[in-house]
């Protein structure tokens, strides 16, 4: 299934922070066909590095989605019963507005000037391209990591719009750990002297700074077990250590080639903002008060963790859980064992998908009958 990345535009979008921008753009892409009311509708919520391209070959690039494995006919998220939508955030480089957008105020790039985002933010957006559609309330809205943080914000800013979510992998507010990392990935962009204060767009662009923050971030990614298998203490092409400082490791080749990889296509400044967003979420708006915060949905939730994650641990996710079945919320939960760490909800997917085939038919039949 090759698929185009499509665009829509809107006048402006009010922020949090009190900022307007005007106007503003999201990327986007859909699967499968919208069913004649509209009630088919599923939004996925990409993670901090992803995008639109969800599933399916993209026609520029000819790569396959990021969760390509999860989105398409008689998977998880089945595009012959479902009409599934994946939009670029708000902050972002892959088509949405963000700092290395055009100012059109100043005909250059917003870079620093762009206003500070939140996940509401992002979601309020996402809302907005949800009506240009004609979708009055979504079937679901699913996510892993940052991706679950929207599906949380989607049930408690917008409870009447969504029927359930799926956040997986994720948190209702960042912790001083997890806040931490994305701070040193920082400010490793920001001491790369090429960050030139974030007015880099016409120069050379701070790739050793976004490099070291992407290979910080890659190490959160996976676990203990899973580099010690993949990696070990293996020498890259060489039998002896070289007594220098050069890739002895074959970890230390893997993370310089992730690190020079992403540095092809993401924006540092974006990497400031959305590491930002993360951190500044709190689906409490700062009152710790959880159960106030969903009393008002009466949205369904899968909520999916995984043993072996550490940058989002399960203790994360059940805190969710023991709020909602507190307050009598429509809850399951699974906590998934797996040796991949938090990027196990992009890889280890043979549970995963049945989990969420089963809560999707349950929750179209729930609404059919309502």
């Amino acid at each position: 299934m090759v698929v185009e990345t499509k665009s829509a535009q809107f006048d402006s979008i009010a922020l949090d922070s009190g900022a307007t921008l005007t106007p503003v753009e999201i990327a986007y892409e859909t699967y499968g066909n919208l069913n004649a009311d509209a009630s088919n509708a599923i939004l996925v919520t990409h993670a901090f590095t992803g995008d639109a391209h969800a599933a399916g070959i993209s026609h520029d690039a000819g790569k396959p989605g990021w969760w390509d494995n999860m989105i398409g006919p008689g998977k998880a998220f089945d595009t012959d019963r479902y009409f599934v939508i994946c939009s670029n955030v708000l902050g972002g480089c892959q088509g949405t507005t963000g700092p290395g957008s055009i100012n059109p105020a100043t005909g250059s790039p917003y870079a620093m000037t762009f206003p500070v985002i939140t996940i509401r933010d992002m979601v309020r957006l996402q809302r907005m391209l949800i009506d240009s559609l004609g979708i009055r309330r979504l079937l679901c809205v699913a996510g892993g990591s940052m991706g679950g943080m929207q599906a949380l914000e989607w049930a408690v800013s917008y409870p009447d719009r969504v029927l359930s979510t799926i956040p997986i992998a994720t948190t209702w507010r960042h912790s001083a750990q997890q806040i931490a990392f994305n701070e040193v990935g920082r400010q490793a962009i920001m001491a790369d002297p090429d960050w030139s204060d974030g007015d880099y767009y016409d120069k050379k662009p701070p790739a050793r700074g976004l490099s070291v923050a992407r290979m910080v971030g890659h190490i959160t990614y996976m676990s203990d077990e899973s580099m010690r298998e993949k990696f070990g203490r293996r020498l890259r092409e060489k039998e002896k250590f070289g007594f220098d400082f050069g890739v002895d490791f074959e970890v230390e080749s893997y993370l310089r080639y992730r690190g020079n990889q992403f540095v092809s296509r993401f924006d540092a400044n974006s990497y400031l903002y959305i590491t930002k967003a993360e951190d500044y979420f709190d689906l409490t708006n700062g009152t710790g008060k959880l159960a106030e915060a969903f009393r008002q949905s009466d949205t369904r939730f899968l909520v999916i963790s995984f043993t072996s994650d550490w940058l989002y641990p399960s203790y994360q996710s059940q805190e969710i859980v023991r709020v909602l079945r507190r307050i009598n919320g429509d809850v399951a939960y699974c906590d998934l064992q797996s040796n991949y760490g938090h990027d196990a909800f992009l890889v280890d997917i043979a549970e995963q998908t049945e989990l969420v085939k089963g809560f999707l038919a349950s929750t179209a039949r729930m609404a059919k009958a309502a």
